[in-house]
């Protein structure tokens, strides 16, 4: 057995999520390592769609102009009976509230080679690939408020690929990023709570030249007997999702032939035509899509991700999207607590601000995933007609796409109170508008930098400044961003004066119209360890 040695932080599992992880972790300067068990990328398609969201995340990772050159945005999503008459449109723009396409298509293993890519050019971060991960240990740190607290070290225990002797880490904190059959969440001791949806569904890619009829956007078909999905995701790649049985075999001549009655809708196929060069079909796997989430994402210094934390049908596309925004959310705390010495009690929002999200996200996709297949009875034919004219309504349409993306529930850094007049920006994400800095034309994100930092409308007062010193946060004024009114707007509607931005541009805290403090410092000044400052800039 070889002497155990001490990492930062160990990302369990190397797919997008824990890739991102790591390359956020580098951002903030925290050192990591991720094992993999496997030694290279999974080669076939998964994953197909992102929203602007999470073109955001990835653009804070610094590989958002390489996924623009291998993304195709998409004009959004439409339901359509049996007969392929739409039942509803959801429009997508192409310049979303985060500053890219809401919606974007893509290969996974494009991406993931880019996010890979990105992570050798990083000196902060490091793969090991062909490793097992055999355990994962959380230890008990001394002085701590109880025998319980296990907050020490974590012991992972693994196995390099074709040997028998066991290796140990000790780590900071670990990530468990390991999918739905985790070990880490095993070690942890979580369970799924289940939010019933099971399903089995036939994944099918296709490249094909010949002549698709799409909307170029994603269709939904509801239907009782073969409800399915299809989308364009590149110029000559198609995918098409079917709920079929288990026995109905897509593969050898007769699977050909179903798979020919099947797509006849969109392509047509001549009955002499065979699989070859002009239908090629990439990739066809039989998935069961599911709907769960664990109980617990946290125990100590081991964190739970992704897949690892929830599952999702995959009908509003959320399911990567979920696991990118873990790792936005956590990674920015943890750096704080390893790095500046943050209260531990700034790890526990982790969970408490993701996991309703990520419920909210699992029920959408189930309530969409039941209106493909809920029937053609008469009580179908009418929901139909009630979701037809419902999305006929100005606004409808709009509000159910940025339901998926709510404001966080309230917490220790996310002060929702109610009030009589204006709109709660707090738990909201700031815009992202083009600006101009140094001469350039770029992205707001791209002048804000890694960190917190205060937007404003108005003259910095004192406690402002030393809310933002005592943060390392820059202070902006909107007005000298040179955007189009987007921000001032923003703080307008809002009835604030100013904003105090999280790393991952959430707002934490803002200074209401007319006064000169942020309202709740006394809340989350103690998870940061910046009491002390903000306390002595206040006016006597």
């Amino acid at each position: 057995m070889k002497a155990a040695s001490r990492r930062p932080v160990v990302i369990i599992g190397a797919g997008p999520v824990g890739v991102m992880a790591g390359l956020l972790l580098a951002r903030h300067g925290v050192r990591s390592l991720l094992l993999e068990r496997h030694r290279d990328i999974y080669p076939l398609p998964r994953a197909v769609v992102v929203d602007d969201e999470i073109r955001r995340i990835l653009q804070s990772a610094g590989v958002h102009e390489e996924f623009a050159a291998l993304a195709r945005p998409a004009p959004g999503l439409r339901l359509l009976d049996a007969g392929r008459r739409v039942i509803a449109e959801f429009p997508r723009s192409m310049h979303g509230h985060h500053g890219f396409p809401q919606t974007s298509m893509f290969d996974q293993p494009e991406l993931e080679r880019l996010l890979r890519d990105a992570l050798a050019r990083r000196p902060e971060c490091e793969l090991w690939s062909g490793v097992e991960v055999v355990s994962v240990t959380q230890s008990v740190a001394r002085d701590t408020d109880g025998p319980n607290d296990p907050t020490g070290p974590v012991r992972v225990t693994l196995r390099r690929d074709g040997s028998d002797e066991e290796e140990h880490l000790w780590a900071d904190a670990v990530l468990g990023c390991d999918g739905a059959g985790s070990l880490t969440r095993d070690a942890i001791g979580a369970v799924w709570e289940d939010l019933h949806f099971e399903e089995s569904w036939r994944v099918i890619d296709v490249r094909t030249s010949r002549p698709v009829r799409t909307w170029e956007g994603a269709e939904q078909i509801c239907s009782p007997t073969r409800p399915a999905t299809f989308m364009r995701v590149s110029e000559d790649r198609y995918r098409w999702e079917f709920r079929l049985a288990d026995d109905q075999n897509l593969e050898g001549p007769d699977g050909w032939e179903r798979l020919r009655e099947l797509v006849a809708p969109w392509v047509d196929l001549p009955p002499d035509a065979s699989p070859g060069n002009d239908f090629e079909v990439v990739r066809q796997a039989q998935y069961t899509f599911r709907a769960r989430l664990a109980d617990r994402w946290r125990s100590g210094r081991v964190f739970l991700l992704g897949d690892a934390a929830h599952l999702t049908p995959p009908f509003v596309g959320q399911g990567l999207c979920a696991g990118l925004r873990d790792a936005q959310n956590l990674t920015w705390k943890l750096a704080r607590v390893l790095q500046r010495g943050a209260s531990e009690g700034l790890l526990d929002t982790y969970e408490r601000e993701r996991k309703p999200h990520a419920r909210h996200v699992i029920r959408v996709a189930v309530a969409v995933g039941w209106a493909m297949t809920g029937g053609q009875d008469r009580g179908a034919a009418f929901r139909r007609a009630v979701v037809g004219t419902a999305c006929r309504i100005p606004g409808v349409t709009a509000a159910v796409g940025r339901d998926l993306s709510p404001a966080l529930t309230a917490g220790p850094l996310v002060r929702r109170r109610p009030r009589l007049t204006g709109r709660m920006l707090a738990g909201t994400f700031c815009p992202q508008p083009w600006v101009r800095h140094d001469g350039r034309r770029v992205r707001l994100d791209d002048v804000l930098g890694e960190s917190f930092a205060v937007l404003t409308a108005v003259p910095p007062t004192a406690q402002m400044t030393a809310v933002a010193t005592a943060l390392g946060a820059p202070t902006i004024r909107v007005d000298d961003l040179g955007d189009d009114g987007t921000l001032a707007g923003w703080l307008a509607r809002g009835r604030a004066d100013a904003v105090l931005l999280r790393p991952d541009r959430v707002v934490m805290d803002t200074v209401p119209a007319g006064t000169s403090d942020f309202t709740d410092t006394v809340a989350w000044a103690p998870l940061l360890h910046t009491a002390r400052h903000t306390a002595d800039a206040r006016p006597a």
